[in-house]
């Protein structure tokens, strides 16, 4: 017969414990690290206990029964566990079964980054903790360990912070030529947005100039990004300045046809009546064609082009006859188009 928790014992011997409490959320070794669960992005929490990883990071620093001597630049040497890096790492597994070594220990090797780097890379194969400092200082040498041993979670949490604020005017160069290398297509559309948004900056740094000498054909094709950005940027103020003229042209003709079809209570016409309770004039353009026109009336300027605002009258004329279906100019127009299609033969 079962017994709730919350129902009294019956006698001292038939006592049923009250079950603990859920456990909540571990702390993250009292570091900020990144954790990914579900494949969204966690902060400070993580589905292993923090004694779990104090335990592991223990057993990297200690290096108790440790069978692996990891080979660094300057003779420096970082202990580690065989199972370990083998189940993190299927690179390291690989260099681990063609490893040779006295008795049960093994040595490879890992040239190119400081010992401190690999300290930090092999740390994080343990216990997927960093420092923060650590990760500011080693970001890139870390992101290209994680993508030649292939560790995908380090390179994930290497490509977030740098986009989330390592990424610099001073380091985007190397940047966007590591994430060219390393597959990191986000990274490197990052990065290149930020080349192409501060290029006169970016040109002065130490970074371009080493492209420059060793990667003249990637220097090339960032030029050509910088060129093609700037026309589109062009044709986009351009397209911008097409559709602000065209606005104006057609609230020019709304104008013009309420003018001459309905009267303006605000402009005229002089001869027509208004009802009293009449709504003032809500068309913008009407003030400014009535500057224009009269203008238009009484301008004396009488030499081919020589008035703007005449021209911008005519033009607003000859665009009300292409578009009014009514307009006796293009019936006319329209007339003596066929005329000449007729004499010419081609009607």
């Amino acid at each position: 017969m079962e017994m709730s928790a919350n129902q009294p014992p019956q006698d001292a011997n038939n006592i049923c414990p009250v079950p603990p409490p859920l456990p909540g959320p571990a702390t993250n070794c009292g570091r900020k690290a990144l954790f990914m669960m579900n494949g969204s992005q966690t902060r400070g929490y993580s589905c292993v206990s923090t004694a779990t990883r104090d335990s592991w990071d223990s057993l990297f620093d200690g290096g108790y029964r440790a069978d692996v001597a990891i080979k660094t630049d300057n003779g420096g040497i970082v202990y580690a566990h065989a199972n370990v890096l083998g189940t993190a790492s299927p690179v390291l597994k690989g260099m681990l079964k063609q490893a040779k070594g006295f008795g049960k220990k093994r040595s490879i090797t890992i040239h190119g980054v400081p010992q401190d780097v690999v300290r930090v890379f092999i740390r994080f194969l343990y216990s997927s903790c960093y420092e923060k400092e650590e990760m500011k200082e080693y970001v890139l040498l870390l992101l290209v360990l994680s993508h030649a041993y292939v560790v995908p979670q380090l390179k994930q949490i290497c490509e977030q912070h740098l986009e989330h604020g390592l990424l610099t005017i001073e380091n985007v160069i190397d940047v966007f030529q590591l994430a060219l290398l390393c597959d990191a297509p986000r990274l490197s559309l990052i990065s290149h947005s930020m080349i192409l948004s501060n290029f006169k900056a970016v040109s002065a740094t130490e970074g371009w100039k080493a492209m420059k000498k060793s990667h003249p054909a990637l220097e090339k094709e960032l030029l050509e990004s910088v060129i093609d950005e700037e026309n589109m940027r062009k044709n986009k103020i351009r397209k911008s300045n097409e559709r602000k003229i065209y606005l104006q042209l057609y609230e020019a003709m709304e104008a013009l046809v309420h003018i001459c079809r309905d009267g303006c209570r605000t402009i005229g016409p002089h001869d027509k009546d208004f009802k009293e309770d009449q709504a003032p004039c809500n068309y913008a353009a009407c003030k400014g064609l009535e500057l224009l026109i009269r203008h238009f009336a009484g301008c004396k300027l009488r030499v081919p082009g020589g008035c703007v605002h005449c021209k911008r009258m005519w033009q607003l004329l000859e665009l009300h006859s292409r578009l009014c279906a009514d307009s006796r100019i293009s019936r006319r127009r329209s007339g003596n188009k066929a005329r000449r299609m007729r004499s010419s033969g081609k009607c």
